[in-house]
């Protein structure tokens, strides 16, 4: 089976695990990259995922897209990712040129001439998408689902209850989660406890030039502890192929646009105020087959 594919990130460590995978694993067919503010800004993220195209020798259009959120203004995460946004290993300049600056045209186009429906992951903020979802909403029956690293039920990242890519804008993620199309949420509730070890990370340091490179730019990443690097993004890659690796429960989850909780993703778990559901939320994730597949992807498909 192949997994077509288009994936919309801000690269950001954790992106460019996820890319690498994508680009390099043979059941999968990433059609299309494209870029949006988030991580660092557009420009960086832009020139990130064609250093990580140039990397892998592979041919795959990247389109850069939103500069800044709907609303709110830009807050970066520069100090975890490194103000290059992939701090930790010298690719150099890329010699390619993004496809196009107007990345939310080129997904329509990509999704409007496919002869069937792709399931866009992302990894960013979700500024492209509620972008696409608005302007063309023709596009929805072309969409087999969303698989989105973003969100939390438990705990956040930028304030108590919000996570990063939810928090940078908002307003874009409620248009998503609300499209009516089959989305799976990878939120921190998955993401902060499946962590890749040390063990996995020294392992795949070892693993040639593509190993070297994501093991150095893993241990520029901040987020961690005792148990490992919180490599959010990846997960979403892990899903696609082994979904059967997680604990999943579907709920109807609002995002808060507003106030002191903007950036929540708030679960009905109650079922309180909806009788029926939006999101498949991740809630675990089998950590040990997690670290083995990723350094299998390294190990078998990248040298």
């Amino acid at each position: 089976m192949t997994y077509r594919i288009l994936m919309d990130c801000d690269p950001g460590i954790d992106d460019a695990c996820a890319l690498s995978c994508a680009l390099t694993d043979p059941e999968i067919s990433l059609e299309l990259i494209t870029t949006v503010a988030g991580n660092v800004a557009v420009d960086k993220t832009t020139k990130n995922a064609l250093r990580l195209v140039e990397f892998f020798s592979k041919d795959v259009p990247v389109a850069a897209g939103a500069r800044k959120p709907l609303l709110k203004q830009l807050e970066d995460a520069s100090e975890v990712h490194g103000e290059s946004g992939i701090d930790g290993y010298d690719f150099g300049e890329p010699s390619i040129k993004p496809f196009s600056d107007d990345a939310v045209s080129i997904l329509k186009d990509k999704l409007l001439h496919s002869n069937v429906p792709l399931t866009i992951i992302a990894t960013g903020s979700f500024t492209n998408l509620g972008l696409l979802l608005s302007l063309y909403p023709e596009v929805k029956p072309k969409i087999k689902e969303f698989i989105l690293m973003g969100g939390s039920l438990a705990q956040g990242n930028m304030t108590s209850v919000a996570e990063f890519n939810v928090f940078t804008d908002p307003h874009a993620a409620r248009i998503v989660f609300s499209s009516g199309i089959k989305t799976t949420m990878i939120g921190l509730d998955c993401t902060l406890f499946g962590r890749i070890s040390d063990k996995t990370k020294d392992k795949i340091k070892l693993l040639g030039k593509a190993g070297n490179m994501l093991a150095s730019i893993i241990e520029r990443d901040i987020d961690h502890d005792e148990t490992g690097t919180a490599i959010h993004d990846l997960q979403t890659i892990f899903y696609l192929l082994h979904p059967e690796k997680f604990t999943t429960r579907k709920f109807w989850v609002d995002v808060v646009c507003e106030g002191p909780a903007i950036g929540a993703t708030v679960a009905d778990i109650r079922k309180a105020y909806h009788d029926k559901t939006n999101v498949n939320v991740c809630l675990d994730v089998d950590t040990d087959a997690f670290n083995k597949w990723f350094l299998e992807e390294v190990e078998k498909n990248m040298q």
